[in-house]
């Protein structure tokens, strides 16, 4: 074996996910390629700006750069609002963020929201800040009155409760007395911490005088990781040869949440114009929209990012869209596209609520929106109405996409062949043993086999059945023999695809679980 494969070598924690776009955990096939899947859109928006004459916080705007947990069997989200005309009961420190804002559109507060089906979401009346002479609101108290992304994970691990929920979130400092916030007045980054989500700390502003807009904010691996955008040498980032850049996608990475270090790394980025005087935030080429919205699926990361189609100018920002690509990873830092420049969410299949007479451009956003719930993966995700000058048709709002759980696309046969195969890369069965489940459909059309790290099969585990039909959890059984017989072995898995009549066998992914102790 060479040492590039080694340093892939893969250990099992409780489950390990095989997924069929994932072309490092399964890199060997033979007669097979990719299929992507495409999500299906609920036309209808899930979420939307309360009506103008409520005077709520989000009666402009209700923008998804926030997340959706499913949570002790409820769905919970957290976004960002816009809302008309300024909030006259802000205290003190919070109107003086404000100052320099003539309106009569308003960014911030963060807002909450919650749903049992996920489909249909209430406002519940938190209490916790005055809004216009009220505290009926969904509005969440913190020392920033201009913000945007809500971007929270619940991290059980750590053994602290009051630090259960975290949250990174960007706001736009106090421009009349810099002494406040001492960081030069660049819309930055804070962190925070809450026991139930709901009611949060400030705990630290870990970038300050630097750009943070977070598109996501993950744990993996046991690492923290940032996720968002420079564009035009922000946050001292340039392109090869220290020329400028287009919107790219970046990483800051933390192992306690606490202390960052005060560097960055590159996460994902599309090529820049050899015409080195295209090249900007500015230039009229694709770019990387907010950078990578993130999620964890223990082992492996699913990722989308915002493929901002540029305008040349300002004066031609109403002709932006945006669509979305997808992205897998390994260390929840480094993205790489499945297949390359492919748009696996179109615009036109998720569009913002139109405006009569009017055909204004959307733009997709993501951040903290997939999860799998049951047999179904769930993509939250915004969509802002791109109305260039015309402020008065500004808004946004928070739709969902569904994909059955795990099926982002397919390993199945090439046309016009019969059998083919696809091997895993190496990985170490657990101490406690295991078994291995199979997403397929077809599934009389494949059987798996264990391989050693030499590719060589083992004895009694060739032509593994899969067993069932065809569906999301089908068992793997070799006939007098379990996994648990090769515990502490690095092995490979080997799986086989025969078209049956009509049916080719199409692998969506794998499940490896280990055994309970």
């Amino acid at each position: 074996m060479n040492n590039n494969e080694r340093s892939i070598t893969m250990n099992t924690g409780p489950k390990h996910l095989f997924l069929a776009i994932d072309n490092v955990a399964l890199p060997f096939r033979k007669n097979v390629c990719l299929y992507l899947n495409k999500p299906t859109v609920r036309p209808e928006a899930v979420l939307k700006p309360s009506s103008f004459e409520s005077n709520a916080p989000d009666n402009l705007a209700t923008h998804f750069y926030g997340t959706v947990l499913h949570d002790a069997g409820k769905f919970r989200m957290w976004y960002y609002a816009c809302h008309w005309g300024k909030n006259p009961d802000w205290t003190p420190h919070l109107m003086r963020q404000l100052a320099k804002s003539t309106g009569p559109t308003f960014q911030g507060p963060l807002c909450y929201a919650e749903s049992d089906d996920g489909i249909t979401w209430t406002k519940p009346a938190l209490g916790q800040v005055l809004f216009k002479g009220s505290r009926d609101n969904n509005v969440l108290a913190l020392p920033h009155a201009c913000v945007c992304t809500a971007i929270v994970i619940k991290d059980e691990e750590d053994p602290d409760p009051a630090r259960h929920y975290k949250m990174t979130y960007q706001f736009f400092p106090d421009q009349t007395d810099p002494a406040i916030e001492e960081n030069g007045g660049m819309p930055t980054v804070a962190l925070a911490v809450s026991p139930d989500g709901l009611h949060w700390k400030v705990i630290g502003i870990p970038f300050r005088n630097q750009f943070v807009e977070p598109s996501s904010f993950i744990k993996h691996n046991g690492h923290y990781v940032i996720h968002f955008q420079v564009m035009d040498n922000w946050a001292g980032y340039f392109a090869e040869g220290g020329t400028p850049c287009g919107r790219t996608g970046v990483a800051h990475v933390s192992c306690d949440f606490t202390k960052w270090p005060d560097m960055l790394v590159e996460a994902f980025a599309l090529a820049e114009p050899e015409d080195r005087g295209r090249r900007s935030m500015s230039g009229d080429y694709d770019q990387v929209h907010l950078g990578v919205g993130a999620a964890s699926f223990g082992n492996v990361c699913v990722g989308l990012y915002g493929l901002w189609h540029n305008a040349r100018n300002d004066n031609a920002f109403g002709q932006i869209s945006c669509d979305f690509g997808l992205l897998i990873s390994q260390d929840g830092i480094h993205f790489h596209e499945p297949v390359k420049g492919h748009r696996f969410l179109r615009r036109e299949d998720s569009l913002v609520t139109p405006v009569p007479g009017h055909n204004f451009n959307t733009i997709l956003c993501q951040a903290n929106g997939i999860l799998n719930v049951g047999d179904e993966t769930r993509i939250y995700h915004g969509r802002w109405r791109n109305s260039g000058s015309e402020a008065r048709h500004y808004s946004a709002e928070v739709a969902l996409a569904t994909l059955p759980r795990d099926r982002w696309g397919a390993l199945a046969l090439n046309p016009g062949t019969n059998e083919g195969s696809i091997c895993s890369a190496p990985i170490t069965i657990p101490s406690a043993g295991c078994a291995l489940t199979v997403n397929a459909d077809g599934v009389a059309g494949l059987a798996v086999e264990v391989l050693d790290e030499t590719f060589q099969p083992i004895p009694g585990f060739s032509e593994g059945k899969v067993t069932g039909a065809d569906g999301f959890d089908c068992p793997v059984i070799w006939p007098g023999h379990v996994l648990a017989d090769l515990k502490g072995k690095v092995v490979r898995f080997q799986v086989r695809l025969r078209r049956m009549g009509d049916v080719s066998p199409k692998l969506f992914a794998m499940n490896l679980k280990a055994n309970i102790v």
